[in-house]
Order: structure tokens, then C-alpha cells, then sequence
């Protein structure tokens, strides 16, 4: 049975724990990347379509990595939203170089 969170700030630190592996994370960054470029292209062209491209393009690396890396269940599963807002908090995190300290606040050994 899938955990539940009564909160978002339970729900971080678990989501962190499940993207423990640097190769989950990247996949996660290239996957959420590519979908944001999507959507962009999706408004800007504007071409619908890419839309679903964008979905397949966010999730498909993810739960590849979920699936052949974490080997867990993706967290989009249990917590879409959460889950949502995560990837791109975990990718501002990245980018900006805080994600060790959050990886270390929520226990992943690195």
C-alpha cells in the first residue's frame, strides 16, 4: 500500500529519498526539460499535439529511471501533484546548487 503525506513538507523529503540515484535525478532533469520545451513549442508554433508529446517527454525518462535505477514505484503514481511540483523544485534545486543540502536533510546518503 502506497505511503500517504498529511502535507507537501512530509511529502519532500520522501520524494528525495526516491530519487536517491544521480542517474534517476538526471533522467528526471532531461525529462522535465524536454516537456517544458514542449509546451513551449506546443503555445509558440502553436502545434497541440505537442502537448501529449510533452507528457510522454516528462514521464517517460522518469519512470524509465523508477523502473531500471530507483527500482521503486514513481511517486506520480500515489501524489501527481506533489509529485509535479517536486520535479521542478528538485530541478531549481540542482540548478542552483542547494539539492545537496536537501538530499542531505531528508537522509539520502550520497
Amino acid at each position: 500500500m502506497a505511503e500517504r503525506f498529511a502535507t507537501y513538507a512530509a511529502f519532500w523529503p520522501h520524494y528525495l529519498r526516491e530519487h536517491s540515484r544521480r542517474e534517476t535525478r538526471a533522467l528526471h532533469y532531461f525529462g522535465t526539460g524536454l516537456a517544458v520545451v514542449c509546451v513551449i513549442a506546443a503555445v509558440a508554433i502553436p502545434f497541440w499535439w505537442l502537448l501529449a508529446v510533452a507528457f510522454v517527454a516528462g514521464y517517460g525518462p522518469a519512470w524509465i529511471a523508477h523502473g531500471f535505477i530507483e527500482h521503486n514505484k514513481p511517486a506520480t503514481f500515489t501524489h501527481p501533484f506533489w509529485s509535479l511540483i517536486s520535479d521542478f523544485r528538485m530541478l531549481y534545486y540542482g540548478l542552483t546548487g542547494r539539492l545537496a543540502a536537501e538530499l542531505e536533510s531528508a537522509g539520502v546518503e550520497r
